[in-house]
């Protein structure tokens, strides 16, 4: 391939010092929650957030009183989105149907899906308040039937902010905790005296709460890696320089490590959207956070045809691409790794992220190469069982098991076989531990 890179972010090598010192400080932080509990995570709350309420955790009169700070607009916006990405949630978990099936007479095989029975969300705040995270995660462990589902979020210029805690509470929470970053993620994960473990941890965060969740793993599910917002935008000349480098700042001023990419086969609209974002940044209110993400995460790649544009966007695997092009289509049926798609110049990332009905959370750092976003399925466990209903099926599978155990060498396994072929199956019972060959029975 002959890619071009107009412009490169920084290298992966300091990048990984990044992640380096972010892996070293969750460390160190969800040490000190498991060892001492509220007390950890009180202190945190005052040194990151300098919040240190009676409790941490919003009584009914305390979530009323929020919610009754928004207009009648506001909250018939957050309800709209909230019902965009339901419905949306309600198709999917549609889709996912219980099996039971009879592959011979007398086997009965099946599947249940499960929903996992407690789920920290967290929703991130303390820069913006990401009011439509709580559809995402909140909303949607809803639908698929969570019985326990806890929510957290930062505090906004100090206190809870109206508009999450509307989402979260019309969203289904039945706890709603003011805690942000690590110790958040960490009380729901770990456990303290005041707050009872989850099974589950789901939603985006900024570079700590990611490596936090990653961190956790094992000790309880998480839905996925997502980390600080990355986007990409794969255009030709059907579009403008305008149109790109604004889907590419959008996203930019969520944070200082938020990686722009603009992929084309156009020199023309490369270099006229390096010119348009140094425009736009001179003017954009929230410059000061966008600048430094695309100094030092932008990048901008020129390449020779649709087939290389489609390489290297797969090889990035960024979490949000935005498709503008004379075959948004076949960029859908051909590309495998990525957050989602945005198809057209109608379409935006914005709009996925706060209201058309999508899940928001999405993969970041390669991820889409082994996972989708955030969905009703991840709420969902999908449990196997098997029943045995007659004699003859009884021996006659057991006659294989035996046979194939005994391949293994797993003698007490074969004999789980054997006994109910003896018990169920007559005389022809396999050699195993607790059998014997006909002829020595005689």
């Amino acid at each position: 391939m002959s890619v071009d890179y107009l412009k490169r972010g920084k290298s992966e090598a300091a990048r990984g010092e990044d992640d380096a010192k972010t892996r070293a400080i969750v460390e160190a932080t969800l040490s000190n929650i498991e060892a001492r509990g509220d007390a950890a995570v009180r202190a945190l709350s005052e040194k990151f957030d300098n919040y240190s309420p009676a409790s941490f955790r919003l009584t009914e009169e305390e979530i009323e009183r929020s919610i009754a700070q928004l207009s009648a607009q506001e909250l018939a916006d957050i309800r709209f989105a909230q019902e965009q990405v339901r419905a949306f949630a309600e198709a999917q978990r549609a889709s996912m149907t219980d099996v039971e099936v009879e592959p011979m007479p007398g086997v009965i095989l099946g599947h249940k899906n499960i929903p996992v029975q407690s789920v920290g969300c967290y929703v991130p705040g303390g820069k913006f308040p990401m009011v439509a995270s709580a559809h995402m995660s909140v909303a949607t462990a809803s639908v698929a039937g969570v019985p326990r589902i806890v929510a957290a979020t930062p505090p906004w210029q100090g206190a809870p902010n109206p508009g999450v805690i509307a989402a979260m509470h019309f969203g289904g929470a039945h706890e709603i905790y003011v805690l942000g970053g690590i110790q958040a993620v960490g009380a729901m994960a770990l456990g303290t005296e005041s707050i009872d473990p989850v099974h589950m941890l789901v939603g985006p965060g900024n570079a700590f709460v990611a490596e936090a969740k990653r961190q956790l793993f094992g000790r309880v599910g998480i839905d996925l890696f997502a980390g600080p917002t990355e986007t990409m935008v794969i255009a030709d000349e059907t579009v403008d320089a305008e149109l790109c480098a604004t889907d590419l700042l959008g996203q930019a001023e969520h944070g200082y490590n938020s990686p722009a990419v603009l992929v084309t086969n156009s020199r023309k609209l490369a270099e006229g959207t390096l010119s348009e974002i140094d425009r736009l940044l001179k003017i954009l209110p929230t410059a000061d956070t966008a600048r430094v993400s695309w100094e030092d995460y932008g990048e901008v790649i020129l390449c020779d045809s649709y087939d290389e544009m489609l390489s290297v966007a797969d090889e990035i695997a960024s979490e949000h691409v935005q498709v503008m092009t004379d075959r948004d289509d076949w960029f859908l049926e051909h590309m495998t790794s990525y957050g989602a798609l945005f198809l057209g110049p109608r379409t935006n990332v914005a709009n996925g992220d706060k209201v058309i009905g999508t899940n928001h959370t999405l993969p970041t750092k390669k991820a889409g190469r082994y996972t989708g976003g955030l969905w009703v399925g991840k709420f969902l466990k999908t449990h196997s069982y098997q029943k045995v209903t007659s004699d003859a099926a009884a021996a006659e599978i057991g006659r294989v098991g035996s046979r194939l155990c005994m391949l293994e060498g797993f003698v007490g396994h074969a004999e789980q076989c054997n006994i109910r072929v003896r018990r169920y199956g007559g005389d022809n019972v396999p050699y195993g531990a607790g059998a014997r060959p006909k002829e020595a029975a005689e």
